[in-house]
């Protein structure tokens, strides 16, 4: 692997061979083990959202949203601001972005790699003094590129641009890692990411490298009860609602 090519890339161009050529692998875990929290924790929303299928059962405006932005984002014609939509009304209802927090779309980070400055650029992420969750959407369905790498991309950049900031504008010492927090959706189907971004790998981005210590991201794919229908399926259903709300429940102790 340490003889693959390496080249200068926008993060929204990286793939499996950028993951290969940096010594990046993901291993899923399942929810104990990911979340480190067994039984998952009841989801903080409105019973209504786990009680009634569709949104005119709905009375209350936010949750009455939240289920048609999901049923948009379910189709991909409506294009990829569908799935975004969905993702920042839910982070939001969810309690991701209380008042010092913002949800924004399309957030663009610089992303120094093989020596060129390049770019990542977010879909959706939860911005603090700096972004603290990145969400990157799944657009296989109109383009061949896989959002596992993107992600990852996205959080290297991230943790440049963090110590960036930190040594050049606030004189403070660079940190030496920071596990940044990343979903990746398909539809309003997520999956979650742990990732850990060092001072070692975020160097060896930058240079080009073949770091000598493999970077391991953990992973968590929801446990669902139709798991061949998990796509077409997503969110709708009220038992399929349940466990995917749970995980963001129990994924937002990792958002720092």
């Amino acid at each position: 692997m340490a003889n693959l090519l390496r080249k200068a890339k926008s993060g929204n161009d990286w793939s499996q061979n950028e993951l290969y050529a940096y010594n990046i692998v993901v291993e899923l875990q399942d929810a104990a083990t990911f979340f480190g929290v067994n039984p998952l924790p009841k989801p903080a929303v409105a019973g209504k959202l786990l009680n009634n299928v569709t949104a005119e059962d709905m009375v209350d405006d936010a949750n009455y949203k939240l289920l048609r932005y999901m049923d948009l984002a379910m189709h991909p014609p409506e294009g990829e601001s569908a799935v975004d939509d969905f993702a920042v009304h839910l982070l939001t209802l969810l309690g991701y972005a209380p008042r010092t927090r913002m949800a924004r779309t399309r957030a663009d980070i610089p992303l120094i790699i093989c020596g060129q400055d390049c770019h990542a650029k977010t879909d959706v992420c939860i911005v603090d003094s700096d972004n603290i969750l990145l969400v990157q959407e799944d657009k296989r369905h109109k383009e061949s590129k896989d959002p596992e790498p993107q992600l990852i991309a996205e959080a290297i950049a991230e943790f440049q641009t963090y110590n960036y900031r930190r040594t050049r504008i606030l004189g403070q010492d660079p940190i030496v890692q920071k596990v940044m927090a990343g979903i990746t959706l398909t539809g309003t189907s997520p999956m979650c990411y742990k990732i850990p971004v060092t001072t070692q790998l975020a160097q060896s981005v930058a240079l080009g490298f073949y770091p000598a210590t493999r970077t391991v991201v953990h992973a968590h794919l929801p446990a669902i009860a139709r798991p061949t229908r998990r796509l077409s399926e997503s969110m709708k259903p009220l038992d399929n609602r349940a466990a995917i709300l749970a995980c963001y429940e129990a994924f937002k102790r990792f958002i720092n």
